[in-house]
């Protein structure tokens, strides 16, 4: 529903998910796409929305325009080049400067802003300790899981742990994705705090409009294939390895099996070196030549991997939420993820899909071969899948939601500003 009378303008802070940029790219996923749907969608029921990032790279246009009232506004903070998330933290008081600055050149001030991941958390609490604005925030992750799943604990482990906390316990709202996120937060994070649960969305005019053999005809694949679809960046939390052991560990290879592994790539960072090491497991058991790695999806052609899949595993070591399952679900493609998380919400064992233990090869194994031996189940399990994308995780469904909030929030006085940050 529109708003009436003037446009009521508010700021999404996404620090180091560009909003604008290419999905895929170096720590290019979930939150990216959350946030400039989340901005599109509420600009088209009546808000004026900006979203913030850093930019990171000297030949990116400093301003995106997404629609009308709704844009990208890259801030300099920090070399113009891609920096690591869990190193960007030293830059975020020339963010907010920038921020500042940007404000008093537009002769306006932002009254909400709505914050995603810790890094913008900060962020979003410095502006209410300078000019007093009201903070809704989305973590996307929590260090307080990521860090029960990884070896090697970071050296701003302690500053995220402790801005996550303050956060929680002083932004006017805090949105989970999902109830197992919210439970996560009461249970690791802190008991205090105001919590809504709105998960995320997703195109449903986009994905689930074209058939298997349409979508197998457009991208070369044979129309007789039994097709596991991953989708995502490499990055080894996401599990690529649990699904290439597990596809290794499939009964039905000798029945034209093929896995594909969709995502981006950049020589000599993270990804890339990720990507090596993953291509070397497939070689190492013998699976490439039915391994195909197509890189990055994206606009063009990501709504056919989608289709033209049997199975689409989310084998995540732990997600909040889980986007690409409800684009999997989108598209009338049942999932196979891991019993993490948010998973736990989007995926409904039996009815949409099924979900395995994390890094468990062989019950992700299991599970694969259970649809894949079974197309009438498979197509059962996809049009289930569809059914309940369609009931609740439209992108303009969860924008109502989130602007319901945003009125509630500011409707109320302004919190005392926080203390101070660390």
């Amino acid at each position: 529903m529109a708003i009436s009378g003037q446009r009521p303008r508010i700021a999404l802070i996404s620090v180091h998910g560009d909003p604008a940029i290419e999905i895929g790219k170096e720590e290019a996923g979930g939150q990216n796409v959350y946030v400039r749907n989340v901005g599109e969608a509420l600009s088209r029921q009546g808000w004026q929305v900006d979203m913030f990032t850093r930019r990171s790279d000297a030949d990116q246009p400093e301003i995106v325009q997404h629609t009308p009232h709704c844009r990208t506004i890259r801030l300099t903070a920090g070399p113009q080049k891609f920096i690591p998330r869990d190193e960007l933290f030293g830059y975020l008081p020339e963010f907010v400067e920038a921020l500042q600055q940007f404000q008093a050149d537009s002769g306006f001030q932002y009254d909400l802003v709505h914050t995603n991941y810790w890094l913008s958390s900060w962020v979003g609490m410095t502006l209410k300790k300078l000019q007093g604005v009201k903070q809704i925030h989305t973590y996307h992750s929590l260090g307080a899981v990521k860090y029960q799943s990884i070896s090697a604990i970071p050296m701003i482990a302690k500053t995220r742990l402790a801005t996550e906390k303050l956060c929680l316990e002083t932004a006017e709202r805090i949105v989970a994705t999902s109830p197992q996120e919210k439970d996560h937060m009461r249970s690791l994070v802190s008991t205090h705090g105001s919590i809504d649960i709105i998960p995320c969305g997703t195109d449903t005019r986009r994905f689930g409009h074209i058939s298997r053999i349409e979508a197998r005809r457009a991208l070369g694949l044979e129309q007789d294939a039994k097709i596991v679809l991953y989708v995502g960046r490499f990055d080894r939390r996401k599990g690529i390895e649990t699904l290439v052991r597990a596809v290794g560990q499939s009964q039905l290879k000798d029945q034209n099996l093929k896995l594909i592994i969709g995502g981006g790539s950049r020589p000599g960072q993270s990804d890339g070196m990720e990507r090596e090491r993953i291509e070397g497991i497939v070689n190492e058991l013998g699976l490439q030549d039915i391994t195909l790695f197509p890189g990055r999806l994206g606009v063009e052609n990501l709504h056919l991997y989608y289709a033209a899949a049997d199975v689409s595993v989310v084998p995540s070591h732990y997600e909040p939420f889980g986007l690409v399952a409800i684009e999997a679900m989108a598209s009338g493609t049942p999932v196979v993820a891991s019993d993490v998380g948010g998973l736990q919400f989007t995926v409904i064992p039996e009815i949409t899909g099924l979900l395995a233990p994390a890094k468990d090869d062989a019950a992700f194994a299991k599970a694969i071969d259970r649809i894949l031996a079974d197309p009438n189940w498979r197509d059962q399990l996809g049009q289930a899948g569809r059914d309940r994308v369609e009931k609740m995780f439209s992108w303009d469904g969860v924008a109502a939601q989130l602007g319901k909030v945003y009125q509630q929030v500011l409707k109320v006085p302004t919190k005392a500003p926080a203390a101070a940050i660390a």
